[in-house]
């Protein structure tokens, strides 16, 4: 009863004068304005438009076969795999550093069989005390035995016990003890073990962070490499139809020339165009295998013929949809700046945990138990024995180690506050570059559409007035040239408007909505 009482005791006397040495925590604030650029070249975001972030990815992208991409790429990408076994590594982190907060209990039995008096007697005592403490002991046997004392023990009942086993026996001493106790259980004080184990906790949240970031990434990745492969495969047919165009002009020039109605610098200039086509072709199969290739690595497998896209054309494949929320505090949602915020408030932690290095460290030894000398009377009466060793380490001079790892928790503060504030600086910039360039695309798709058709009307009315022969041979070429690279623009335009929207929607955090997220013990 006396023993429980006195845990008791010393466990209330923990949790009621147990103090936090960690500074108090505060956002840092005023890294970037309180609202995202609007005006000018910024467009006005529209008062019912939907909240981006709130857009699973699913719904975003409108295409059936890109998303099977992305759902492949989700199951088989090698560096989410690497994300989520770095989350279950900070999580394993976190339960090992936490175990320190409560007792580490154990069970320990023990059987001595001796002939040597003194040495049993200071093995009982070490078996009463679980090993972790040492006490005085005396104990006297009457027979053959005779009379038996010594130290070691850890209190008279110790000794008596050993004493009765020499008493039955000249020879032989046996006795038997089991013990339940735990041994240097520290008494967090001053907060040294919580903010230990706070900051493990904070460094998982970070780790979960990070892999949710690198999810929002790869899903972006994947719907742009897929996006670059129907551009390219677009470009590659469009180079086809002009490459058939150019060599039915190099027939007519090369027939002409044979006859001596066009000149043979005619004929040359046709065959350039011609050529200039066949390396455009050479040079976009590559392109295409490469983009495969980039999309398979993103995939961790090989796509399917059926889930890759044939032309880039002009149907929407993801919601055209501006944020509604401008405040830059949508930011803070972003999974790499909490990853950078949970980062800081470790650091945070740790400067509580080496301030706490300063005050005395106390620690609890206790053990509870039984001896006897008789396996049989092992939990009779009298046997019953207990231990509980407190102890008192206080630093007195240490050559400047604690007040090293003090400056040193301080100045990693600092850093996490700088990258804290940097990150919040690059997701405003990337959300104010895409919102820049969403504010000019249309415009520029609108012109670049008009160009290209004008070029392509262009081209036709100088090829029919080059047959009539009212215009030069050097004028239709040159109308041919600019409307295939009028063409080729137009394609890259509506690439550019398409990666923009892919864009605009990871860098305001979106892709994560109607996931399951991953549990922490919180």
């Amino acid at each position: 009863m006396k023993t429980s009482s006195f845990l008791a005791a010393l466990a209330l006397t923990s949790a009621l004068a147990g103090c936090n040495m960690a500074p108090k925590y505060e956002r840092p604030t005023g890294a970037v304005p309180l609202a995202l650029p609007e005006g000018g070249v910024y467009p006005r975001a529209a008062t019912d438009a939907p909240d981006v972030t709130q857009i699973g990815w699913r719904d975003f992208f409108l295409d059936p076969r890109l998303r099977q991409v992305i759902e492949t790429s989700l199951a088989n990408n090698r560096d989410l795999r690497v994300a989520a076994a770095n989350v279950l590594q900070a999580r394993a982190q976190y339960r090992v550093q936490r175990s320190a907060i409560v007792p580490t209990t154990g069970v320990t039995g023990s059987a001595t069989y001796t002939n040597n008096l003194f040495g049993a007697i200071g093995a009982a005592g070490a078996g009463a005390g679980g090993g972790a403490a040492a006490g005085t002991g005396t104990g006297t046997g009457t027979g053959s035995g005779g009379t038996g004392a010594g130290t070691g023990g850890t209190g008279g009942g110790t000794g008596a016990a050993a004493g009765g086993a020499v008493g039955e026996s000249s020879s032989n001493i046996q006795f038997y003890s089991a013990n339940v106790g735990f041994s240097a259980f520290e008494l967090d004080l001053f907060g040294r073990v919580r903010n230990l184990n706070r900051a493990a906790l904070e460094q998982y949240f970070a780790t979960e962070e990070a892999q949710r970031s690198t999810r929002i990434s790869l899903i972006a990745e994947v719907a742009s490499a897929w996006l670059q492969l129907a551009a390219d495969q677009e470009q590659l047919r469009l180079s086809r139809e002009t490459l058939k165009t150019f060599e039915e002009t190099v027939r007519l020039t090369s027939a002409q020339f044979r006859i001596g109605v066009a000149s043979e610098l005619e004929a040359r200039q046709a065959e350039t165009n011609y050529q200039a086509a066949r390396n455009d072709i050479a040079t976009l199969t590559a392109q295409v295998a490469r983009d495969q290739n980039a999309l398979n690595l993103l995939a961790g497998t090989t796509v399917t013929a059926e889930q890759l896209p044939d032309s880039l054309g002009t149907v929407a494949f993801t919601r055209d949809a501006l944020p509604g929320d401008v405040s830059s505090a949508v930011l803070l949602r972003r999974p790499d700046v909490l990853q950078a915020e949970h980062q800081l408030i470790a650091q945070n932690a740790n400067i509580g945990a080496a301030r706490a290095a300063f005050f005395p460290r106390i620690s609890l030894t206790a053990t509870i138990g039984t001896i006897s000398s008789a396996l049989s009377g092992l939990f009779g009466g009298g046997t019953f024995n207990y231990n509980a060793a407190p102890s008192v380490q206080l630093p007195l001079f240490d050559g400047g180690r604690n007040a090293g790892n003090l400056d040193y928790a301080k100045a990693s503060r600092e850093a996490a506050v700088a990258t804290y504030e940097k990150a919040i600086q690059t997701a405003f910039r990337e959300v104010a570059d895409a919102l820049a360039q969403r504010g000019t695309i249309g415009e520029q798709l609108s012109a670049q559409g008009a160009r290209a058709n004008a070029a392509s009307v262009a081209a036709r009315l100088s090829d029919a007035r080059y047959r009539a022969g009212v215009d030069s041979f050097l004028t239709s070429l040159d109308a041919q040239r600019t409307a295939y690279s009028a063409q080729q623009q137009l394609v890259t335009t509506r690439l550019t408007q398409a990666n923009n929207l892919i864009e605009l929607y990871r860098a305001l955090g979106g892709g994560l909505a109607g996931e399951v997220p991953v549990t922490a013990d919180r």
